[in-house]
């Protein structure tokens, strides 16, 4: 027997029932999208490798650790590329946005769904293959944007039955201020060198602002008592954070300051926001984002302002489970019962115009020399299917030309028990009650 193969650490599949909790959740984000007049993007898995190196910042986690990144076979000029599995996808929509001029008419609302990668150590709620949902508003640069992305993600979490959860907003301003304030920061810092750890020591000159955002106890005194960022914004970027603050207020959403929250990312500037919850432990962030207008400009695009979130599937589904909020389940309305492999071409001709109808069926089938099974195992797998219906395709019924449609749930004890038959020339006139809708 050969030796059995396994997915790679941190890729996991996404089998059936559960497969059906991602999609529902997808659809969820489709019909909310189309509501709010953004549009979908499919952007490619694998970028070239300086995308992210300009993007995403090089003194980062992500481009220093944890991307996986590999020189592609050479052509027949000798030349390598060096490509990399997206660990992000912003900075690829930012690249899909330049390549094909896409601002030229006005600016753009986009929404995109895919697998990340990225090496790093397996846990809950955090793997090397994850997927994520995000939008992007490339082209506006007013706070009401900010505030509608905001807006949305929080009417996403209603759409899905969420509650326990928070925002924290904070204002990163422009590069004068944050280069005013690095240069306290950093001298903050030189004064408690001491009490610096390893990362910390090694960030102080290449990027303090991340030092903020340590996780580390031992640190927490030195960052607590480090100069505000947002004590050094100017006029202009305090009138948009207000903004920002003022439209989340007239809509009932509340938010907590945070002046250490500094996202990841070396391209943020004004705004960056943070939902977060404290039932999943550690990986309490379930969406985060910010705007980031210089971006595009160092993409070579024309400059453009923009700013856009991303949420975690899988941390999101986790929250739908710990809050024990509802999901929909996914079962056929009907499943076929035939107890004659001979019936099989009448069965299928009559399930394809059911289907053509838009009910879902699932037909019974044989799975060894035993041909189709007893009566009562196949109902007992309808019964399991959670189809509301069992279609009964016996040879009586058959002779006649008829089907036997027998309510398997969600009908009264009399009503259970019967048997009603339905004639199979005419299929569009019954078939809309098998549907849950119908």
């Amino acid at each position: 027997m050969a030796e059995k193969l396994f997915a790679v650490k941190g890729m996991n599949d996404i089998l059936p029932p559960d497969s059906a909790r991602w999609e529902w959740l997808e659809d969820k984000v489709r019909l909310l999208m189309a509501r709010y007049a953004y549009r979908n993007i499919r952007t490619p898995i694998l970028e070239h490798t300086q995308l992210f190196i300009r993007g995403i910042g090089e003194v980062t986690d992500i481009v220093e650790k944890e991307m996986y990144s590999f020189e592609d076979r050479s052509d027949k000029h000798g030349d390598h590329d060096h490509l990399t599995m997206r660990p992000e996808n912003t900075a690829s929509v930012v690249r899909a946005i330049t390549e094909h001029n896409m601002l030229y008419d006005g600016g753009k609302r986009l929404y995109y769904m895919g697998p990340m990668f990225r090496r790093e150590r397996p846990q809950r709620g955090r793997y090397r293959q994850f997927h994520q949902i995000g939008a992007e508003a490339l082209g506006f640069a007013g706070p009401e944007v900010d505030a509608e992305l905001i807006l949305l993600a929080a009417a996403l979490w209603k759409e899905l039955g969420l509650s326990d959860w928070r925002l924290e907003i904070n204002s990163l301003g422009q590069p004068a201020e944050r280069a005013e304030h690095r240069a306290q920061l950093i001298a903050h810092l030189e004064k408690h060198a001491d009490m610096l750890d390893e990362e910390a020591r090694r960030r102080l000159h290449s990027n303090p602002l991340r030092i903020l955002d340590t996780k580390n106890p031992a640190m927490k005194a030195v960052v607590e008592s480090a100069p505000r960022l947002i004590d050094f914004l100017g006029p202009q970027s305090l009138a948009h954070f207000d903004g920002l603050k003022a439209i989340l207020d007239a809509n009932g959403v509340a938010w907590t300051l945070n002046p250490r929250l500094v996202r990841g990312l070396d391209y943020y500037n004004l705004t960056v926001f943070e939902f977060v919850t404290d039932r999943l432990g550690a990986q309490g962030t379930i969406c985060a984002g910010g705007r980031y207008d210089y971006l595009i400009g160092q993409m070579g695009g024309k400059p453009a302002p923009a700013v856009g979130w991303a949420l975690g599937v899988e941390r999101v589904l986790d929250l739908i489970k710990e809050q024990g909020a509802a999901t929909q389940p996914v079962a056929p309305d009907a499943y076929a019962v035939v107890p004659d492999a001979g019936a099989l071409p009448v069965v299928l001709q009559a399930l394809q115009a059911l289907r053509a109808l838009g009910v879902s069926v699932q037909m019974h089938a044989s799975t060894g020399p035993d041909g189709m099974g007893s009566m009562k195992s196949q109902f007992k797998k309808a019964d399991g299917s959670g189809a509301r219906f069992a279609l009964v395709f016996g040879q009586a019924e058959l002779a006649e030309g008829r089907v036997a449609v027998k309510a398997l749930r969600g009908a009264r004890d009399a009503e259970a028990q019967a048997q009603i038959l339905q004639p199979l020339d005419n299929i569009a006139a019954w078939a809309r009650g098998l549907c849950s809708g119908g």
